[in-house]
């Protein structure tokens, strides 16, 4: 999920293209200039890399939605997580949190996306 972020976001750091830009780094660019064309009024003072932060800032619940919706239960993925050992259930939630009943700060149930990648 952090990785996610920090390719959205332009910030990955280990790019296998020795700093060059990847394909996947041009089309990405090419999504953002779009966004900003789309929403001149709103989004027109801003940078590309403020572009970049913002959409990953309103997007990224759901993001995290779409990795997890589909997780079977019986996979690595869902691991004892919450206080006191008690397993996730349903989109890796924490003390009975539904989709759509959002309780502050279970969803999604990680920041790592903040944290610098050298640190994780």
């Amino acid at each position: 999920f952090a990785d996610i972020g920090d390719i959205i976001r332009g910030r990955d750091l280990y790019r296998r293209d020795k700093g060059g830009k990847t394909k996947l780094e041009k089309n990405l660019e090419k999504i953002f200039q779009y966004i900003k064309q789309n929403n001149k009024s709103s989004l027109e003072s801003l940078t590309d890399e403020e572009i970049r932060e913002y959409w990953w800032a309103l997007n990224r619940k759901d993001v995290w939605k779409a990795i997890t919706c589909k997780a079977d239960t019986g996979n690595a993925y869902f691991r004892p997580t919450c206080n006191g050992g008690q397993r996730t259930k349903g989109y890796c939630r924490c003390d009975g949190d539904q989709p759509g009943q959002d309780k502050p700060n279970t969803d999604p149930p990680t920041y790592f996306d903040y944290v610098p990648q050298y640190l994780r």
